[in-house]
């Protein structure tokens, strides 16, 4: 993207380069002068550029106006731009006007005034407007660069995130037997097999496993895991167990106990 911006500011500043050669070349026939030559276009500085002749010459500011505006027209190069017509004696600026996409901001003074004949430079300077293609060139490089950036990191991160889930590392588990237990992620691993848990299988599970070969007393189980979270039937602790050992089943190591009137136990051999 980069190396596509440097090879467009290039081609714009040949562009800027062969316009102003065609307004020098105008300007010389409306003098009848079709023999001296136009020397080397050279860009100053950034956005500038400088028209010089081999001979001395006399025109009126209007038709410097005139030459410059229609040779820009047609290479459609930007419409904000400053011309200073420099005295090569002593680099004094003997004309100058700006010409501006907004007209009322177009400044042309002296029109009808004939410079003496001199030795003279003419000095373009592309302003930097909203409006200009310079800045809409940039302008459009720094949104796509910026958008391509955006993008890379969205896709890294949506990468990353994905490969942590697949791999089960995105969150901390615990060993149950042969079972790694993801309580963040409701689920229990066996072999690559995941086994899902509902939430409140998830809680009493977590309770487990934080406590093993622990009797964990009914009430206790009931208010951690029911308190503040809807209505307590009375099976609901005895129905989620059973569903617990259910999908436990598959190593024997691994056993919900039922201590009669206390609680349960998780026993881990």
């Amino acid at each position: 993207m980069i190396s596509c911006s440097s090879k467009s500011e290039t081609d714009d500043s040949g562009k800027i380069k062969v316009a102003l050669r065609e307004a020098g070349n105008q300007l010389l026939l409306r003098q009848q002068d079709s023999t001296s030559i136009i020397l080397p276009i050279v860009e100053t500085e950034s956005f500038a550029y400088q028209l010089a002749f081999q001979n001395a010459l006399s025109f009126e500011p209007n038709e410097l106006v005139t030459v410059i505006d229609s040779s820009f027209n047609v290479a459609a190069l930007s419409e904000n731009y400053r011309v200073e017509v420099i005295q090569c004696s002593d680099d004094e600026v003997a004309y100058s006007y700006e010409m501006n996409k907004v007209m009322e901001r177009t400044i042309i003074p002296c029109a009808g005034r004939f410079l003496p004949e001199g030795c003279y430079t003419v000095k373009v300077i592309f302003l930097n407007e909203s409006s200009g293609f310079f800045s809409n060139s940039s302008a459009l490089v720094y949104i796509l660069i910026a958008s391509f950036l955006i993008f890379l990191i969205y896709h890294f991160k949506k990468k990353t995130k994905s490969s942590e889930i697949s791999n089960g590392s995105s969150t901390s588990y615990s060993e149950i037997g042969s079972f790694q237990f993801y309580p963040e992620q409701n689920k229990l691993v066996k072999a690559a097999t995941e086994i899902s848990l509902s939430k409140k299988e998830c809680e009493l599970l977590t309770i487990f496993v934080a406590n093993p070969n622990q009797i964990i007393k009914r009430d206790e189980l009931t208010k951690k895991v029911w308190e503040d979270n809807g209505v307590f039937v009375g099976r609901s602790l005895d129905t989620y167990i059973s569903k617990l050992r259910k999908k436990l089943q598959d190593d024997d190591r691994i056993k919900i106990t039922n201590a009669h009137g206390v609680g349960y136990k998780l026993e881990i051999s």
